[in-house]
């Protein structure tokens, strides 16, 4: 491997955590295997391991713009790796507050809607 990949996969595991990378690695095939190579060395060796912005800070950017985007299947991935990447309730909100004013309330109501249940579902599994 790659030291972008092995960089990239560092990087991935601190964010979203073993479990969450373990399931993707089990889940797979040669059909993908180079995609999700592609995303290990670029979004998470290149974006996310620059160490040009701290991960509380990328966390924000990535989730304002998976919302302002419209991509909400991966808002939840994101929301719980907050709990590692330091990104705080109030620093979501922040983050979707800006969404709502730049690209839209509906966009921004749909991303609060996923981040209130992925919290509630994060404090239930503690506790």
């Amino acid at each position: 491997m790659s030291d972008r990949y092995e960089s990239g996969m560092r990087v991935r595991r601190a964010v979203l955590g073993d479990d969450h990378v373990d399931r993707a690695e089990d889940n797979k095939t040669e059909f993908d295997a180079p995609f999700q190579r592609l995303i290990t060395e670029a979004a998470w060796g290149n974006v996310w391991g620059s160490g040009r912005i701290n991960a509380r800070e990328r966390s924000m950017l990535t989730l304002a713009l998976l919302a302002a985007l419209g991509n909400f299947e991966e808002i939840p991935m994101h929301i719980r790796a907050t709990a590692n990447t330091g990104a705080s309730k109030e620093d979501v909100l922040e983050a979707f507050q800006h969404v709502a004013i730049y690209a839209g309330v509906p966009r921004a109501n749909q991303a609060l809607k996923l981040a209130k249940q992925t919290y509630a579902e994060m404090e239930a599994e503690e506790g």
